[in-house]
C-alpha cells in the first residue's frame, strides 16, 4: 500500500459550486433534494460547503457506523450543533460531552429501564383518549399540532411526575418558539446575534424565559414533596444524585436536564405519529390491515402493554412510518481527533453528516423506497438489512436514551387512535427539515368516528 493510500485521499468528490456561495443556494432550495442528489452522484462519500462550512456527507451504512460506533471517541456533537441548541440546552443531555454525558446518561438511565415502561404504558394510553375525547366526529384538525401536545403532556407526566395540562399551551409554545429558532440558526450559518433585540431574539429569550420559570416550579414541588429513594422519575434522580463529595447537582444542570427531556423527549413522537397517520390516510389498504389487527387482538378493549407482543403489524406500521419520513432526518458530526472514513483523510474541526433521509430510501436496502410497505419489516427482512440502513435513533453510545420509550409510545398512541378513527389527510406533506424533518405550516386531517 502505498504512503498516500495509508494518508488517505485529500478530498472527496463534490458537486458543482459557484464562487463565495458555494453550495449553499443549492441546499437551502431542497435540502432533502440536494443530499439525496449528493448520494446517488458522488458515492459513499462526497463533501460540499454550506454558508462556509465543509460537510463529508457519508450514505454507506459501513461509514456511519465507523462514525457512530467504532470511532464514536474520535467525534463530539460539535460547534455547529452547540451554536444551535447550545443556549437552550446548556449542558444537557443532547449537547454535552466526555465523561460529563457519561455521567449524567448513567444518572438518568433508570427513568428509561423496561420495568419502568410498563408502568409508563398506563399514562400514555390514558393521555391519549384524553386527547381523543375532544375530537368531533367529521372536523378538520391539525394533527400535527394535537401530537405536539399529547408528547409533551406524556412527557411531563412520565419522565417528570407531574400533569402540565393547563400549561401545555404556554410551554408548546415556548418549546415551538426555541425549536423554530435553533432550526433557523442552524440554517444560518452567518446570523444576527442573540444579544441584539430584534423581535426574533426577544421572542427567544422570553421562550427561554417560560421553560425556566416552569421547570423550575417543577423542581420547587418536588422539593417541597420532600425526597422519595424509590422514585424513578428524572426529577427525583436529579434532586437526589449527590457527588464523591456529597453535593448535589447545582439547580442550572438540572434545569438544563428537564429542558432537554422536554424538547427532545416529545417533537420527535410527535413527528413519527403525524406521519405514520398521514402515510396511513393516503394508504387505505396498509389502514385496513391495521384495524383489522386492532379489532382481533384487542376485541375492543384499550390497548396495554401486554398487549404489544401480538401487535405486530402496529409495530411495522410505526417502523416503516419513521422509514418514509424519519423524525430526526440528520445527524451531524465534529472530528475531535484524525480519522479516515471511506479512504479519505478527517482531519480535526471536520463537519461529517449522515443522512437518515438518505439511507432509508435507498434502493439498495429497499425494495420500491418510496412506497409505504409495512408487511416489508420481517424479521428476514431486518436480519439481512445493514446495521446502519436504518438507524431512526442515531447510533453507538449515543444512541436516543428514550428509544424505547419512544416506540412503546408511538405504538400505544396509534393503536388507541387507530382503533377507533380513521384520518383522511386534506393536501400533500411539505417539510421544513432543519434539526428535525418538521413539517411547513398545519398537516390537517378530517377525522371520522370508526
Amino acid at each position: 500500500m502505498s504512503e498516500a493510500t495509508q494518508r488517505g485521499r485529500e478530498r472527496p468528490p463534490s458537486p458543482p459550486s459557484k464562487p463565495v456561495v458555494h453550495h449553499t443556494l443549492r441546499y437551502a432550495d431542497d435540502p432533502l433534494a440536494f443530499v439525496t442528489e449528493v448520494a446517488r452522484e458522488y458515492g459513499p462519500v462526497a463533501e460540499y460547503d454550506i454558508g462556509g462550512i465543509s460537510f463529508y456527507q457519508l450514505s454507506d451504512p459501513e461509514l456511519v457506523e465507523h462514525v457512530l460506533v467504532q470511532e464514536n471517541q474520535r467525534y463530539i456533537k460539535g460547534e455547529l450543533f452547540q451554536e444551535s441548541l447550545g443556549t437552550v440546552l446548556g449542558d444537557g443531555l443532547l449537547t454535552s460531552e466526555g465523561e460529563f454525558w457519561r455521567r449524567q446518561r448513567h444518572l438518568m438511565q433508570p427513568a428509561f429501564l423496561p420495568q419502568m415502561l410498563r408502568r409508563y404504558s398506563e399514562v400514555m394510553v390514558d393521555y391519549t383518549e384524553r386527547m381523543l375525547s375532544s375530537w368531533e366526529d367529521g372536523e378538520t384538525r391539525d394533527i400535527h399540532g394535537d401530537m405536539m401536545s399529547l408528547t409533551v403532556e406524556i412527557a411531563a407526566k412520565t419522565l417528570f411526575d407531574v400533569d402540565i395540562r393547563e400549561e401545555e399551551s404556554a410551554v408548546g409554545d415556548a418549546l415551538e418558539t426555541v425549536m423554530d429558532y435553533s432550526s433557523t440558526s442552524m440554517k444560518r450559518p452567518v446570523d444576527v446575534p442573540r444579544w441584539v433585540p430584534t423581535p426574533r431574539n426577544r421572542r427567544y429569550q422570553r421562550a427561554l424565559d417560560d421553560l425556566t420559570e416552569v421547570v423550575g416550579r417543577i423542581v420547587t414541588e418536588h422539593r417541597e414533596d420532600g425526597p422519595d429513594p424509590e422514585a424513578n422519575d428524572v426529577v427525583s434522580l436529579l434532586l437526589t444524585f449527590r457527588d464523591d463529595d456529597g453535593e448535589p447537582l447545582p439547580d442550572e444542570q438540572i434545569r438544563d436536564e428537564l429542558v432537554t427531556i422536554l424538547l427532545a423527549g416529545h417533537e420527535t413522537t410527535a413527528l413519527a405519529l403525524t406521519y405514520t397517520l398521514h402515510l396511513l390516510g393516503t394508504n387505505p389498504e396498509q389502514a385496513a390491515t391495521l384495524r383489522e389487527e386492532l379489532d382481533a387482538v384487542l376485541g375492543g378493549d384499550r390497548p396495554g402493554f401486554g398487549d404489544l407482543d401480538d401487535l405486530t403489524y402496529t409495530e411495522q406500521v410505526v417502523k416503516e412510518g419513521m422509514r418514509v419520513y424519519p423524525p430526526v432526518w440528520e445527524l451531524i458530526r465534529e472530528a475531535a481527533e484524525p480519522d479516515t472514513v471511506g479512504g479519505y483523510r478527517v482531519e480535526p474541526g471536520q463537519t461529517v453528516a449522515v443522512q437518515q433521509w438518505v439511507l432509508h430510501r435507498d434502493p439498495r436496502f429497499y425494495d420500491d423506497p418510496l412506497d409505504f410497505r409495512p408487511s416489508r419489516w420481517t424479521k428476514d427482512f431486518e436480519r439481512d438489512l445493514p446495521k446502519y440502513a436504518y438507524f431512526p435513533f442515531g447510533g453507538g453510545p449515543r444512541r436516543c436514551i428514550g428509544d424505547r420509550f419512544a416506540m412503546l409510545e408511538a405504538r400505544l398512541a396509534l393503536a388507541t387512535i387507530a382503533q377507533s378513527w380513521t384520518v383522511d389527510p386534506t393536501h400533500d406533506l411539505s417539510f421544513d427539515p432543519s434539526i428535525t424533518l418538521r413539517p411547513e405550516g398545519s398537516v390537517e386531517m378530517v377525522v371520522n368516528r370508526r
